[in-house]
């Protein structure tokens, strides 16, 4: 039998760190040059523009001086829907005919604009806005940046290439949004994360086999060096430290076997070629949202208010 293979990409970078306009320019950059190597989907990083936050894990909740000072430049660097920065992002990915998932900082236009939520921003070949994801729960330190998003958000996405969704980083450890994602018929699953550990890498392997889809597993490739000296919590890193964060990106089939990746301490695009044919064969024995599903035994439902 006879399957057409898509190509899917993984952009482990580093963003210029709280920096927007920069930012969205190197976007650009690697939305075309996948594009020219005939990828049809490419999944960036958690909170890519402009920058993951690791600043909660490292200064102390008292210190409002220095943390409202951070907060203020990130909102200020952070993209609504609609602004130039998404019609940005539109523009690259029509130019490249290119199927982006793009994690970013959302700013909450419609109120205060002074909220952010860490959201996965969905755009199709044509540049047009197929729909978002806002972070469920943000874990641990992060509820001091990101606001809670609801389940409104919880949605599947049909392309010429198989349905596309995903949940970011660690939500994607609660049971039931990943039951949501597997019962809107998820077959391409974007997981962007700024976790990069061994752990996470596992897990990712068991969503791609319990899920029976294809896991896009990106994060952040970010160096000492791409923290500007003016921030001051740079200070507050290990003396010896090299990497703030490795990436360990990868991207995984259905039956939990490694595609590409997992790379560690450098910047790239991973490329991989899919058949979704694998998923029917995958889901012979264990189908999560078919035959293995028991809806007699047991009853879901989402709040989608």
């Amino acid at each position: 039998m006879k399957n057409d293979l898509i190509i899917v990409a993984a952009a482990q970078f580093a963003p210029y760190f709280l920096d927007r306009n920069k930012t969205l320019e190197k976007a650009r950059e690697i939305i075309l040059t996948a594009g020219e190597k005939g990828a049809q989907l490419i999944v960036f990083p958690e909170a890519f523009i402009s920058g993951y936050p690791d600043w909660v894990w490292l200064v102390p909740n008292g210190n409002s001086d220095l943390l409202d000072e951070l907060y203020q430049t990130l909102v200020e660097n952070a993209i609504s829907i609609p602004d130039e920065g998404s019609r940005e992002l539109c523009r690259a990915a029509k130019d490249a005919g290119v199927y982006v998932a793009m994690g970013i900082h959302e700013r909450n236009s419609e109120a205060s604009g002074s909220t952010l939520y860490n959201t996965l921003l969905y755009i199709n070949d044509r540049g047009e806005i197929i729909g978002k994801h806002r972070k469920l729960i943000p874990t641990g330190g992060e509820r001091l940046i990101w606001g809670q998003g609801d389940g409104s958000t919880l949605a599947s996405f049909d392309t010429p290439f198989g349905k596309l969704g995903g949940l970011l980083c660690w939500e994607n450890y609660m049971p039931l949004a990943r039951q949501s994602m597997y019962s809107a018929g998820v077959q391409i699953y974007a997981a962007p994360t700024w976790d990069s550990s061994e752990k996470w890498v596992s897990s990712m392997r068991h969503i791609a086999r319990e899920g029976g889809m294809f896991v896009i597993n990106v994060c952040q490739a970010i160096h000492i060096d791409d923290i500007p000296e003016k921030y001051l919590f740079k200070q507050l890193y290990a003396r010896d430290k090299t990497w703030i964060n490795g990436g360990n990106s990868c991207i995984i089939s259905p039956f939990g076997k490694m595609l590409a990746g997992p790379t560690k301490n450098e910047e790239k695009i991973l490329y991989a070629k899919i058949d979704l044919g694998m998923i029917t064969k995958a889901k012979r024995m264990f189908d999560v949202t078919g035959h293995y599903s028991r809806p007699d035994v047991f009853k879901y439902d989402i709040n989608k208010g």
